[in-house]
């Protein structure tokens, strides 16, 4: 597959578009991307074409944001510090869902994740979050691989997500699912997307999951679970197919 590198990627933001995600099995990928190559660049950073990432997600005490994602309300926040490993770069990223289907994201670069003690990631919280500062904290941290592929129109970009961890700050419980692989598609509304072409070719249904509440529902047995317990039997018969 051709490459792209990020400067090359530059104009392509997406930070207000259309998301459609997929869970798909890790040894259907490699047929995934053989027929994507023609189609679509690959991100490459100092030679790879794998970026690691780490994330610490923040909510309130009680999990708000946890639980408003469960109980399915749209207009939607999450919080997170996300850690770009090979680019040696940190955001503090707000990302708002609203009642439209659409997400928003923003953010600001940061030294590291302890934003209580940076002025400027105080400030951003407290004007830009719907929750103050003094509200959250770390909730729950992870980390995984990913692919980024770019269409050659690039008005499209698609990350696979692979190597999965989760670690949680309150219960101190981990847990990961390395077969798993979290495709997701981001688009600028309803822009032709080749790789959804190919989903369907492989019998791949849409199913959306968000890491962050897999991750709490995988950590912490306390949290209300009954509207996801529909999506691990998934993942987990998903998995289980030889």
């Amino acid at each position: 597959m051709d490459p792209i590198t990020l400067e090359q990627m530059s104009g392509i933001k997406l930070m207000n578009r259309i998301d459609t995600k997929y869970l798909v099995d890790v040894r259907r990928l490699p047929a995934l991307l053989d027929k994507a190559k023609s189609d679509y660049y690959v991100q490459e950073i100092a030679g790879k074409r794998k970026a690691f990432y780490r994330t610490l997600y923040w909510d309130t005490a009680d999990a708000k944001m946890y639980v408003i994602h469960h109980d399915r309300k749209l207009n939607r926040q999450k919080i997170r510090v996300r850690e770009y490993v090979e680019s040696n770069l940190t955001f503090l990223e707000i990302k708002n869902k609203s009642n439209k289907g659409r997400t928003k994201k923003i953010r600001i670069s940061v030294p590291d994740e302890n934003i209580k003690s940076h002025t400027d990631a105080v400030d951003f919280i407290n004007k830009s979050a719907n929750y103050g500062i003094d509200e959250i904290s770390g909730r729950l941290r992870n980390q995984f691989s990913r692919i980024t592929l770019v269409n050659k129109g690039k008005t499209e970009r698609l990350t696979i997500d692979i190597s999965i961890k989760f670690e949680n700050c309150v219960t101190g419980k981990k847990n990961t699912i390395p077969a798993l692989c979290i495709v997701e598609v981001k688009r600028d509304g309803n822009v032709y997307s080749p790789f959804t072409s190919y989903m369907a070719d492989f019998r791949i249904k849409k199913k959306s999951i968000s890491k962050y509440c897999l991750g709490m529902i995988l950590t912490d047995p306390n949290l209300k679970q009954n509207r996801f317990k529909r999506k691990l039997r998934y993942i987990e018969k998903m998995l289980s197919k030889k």
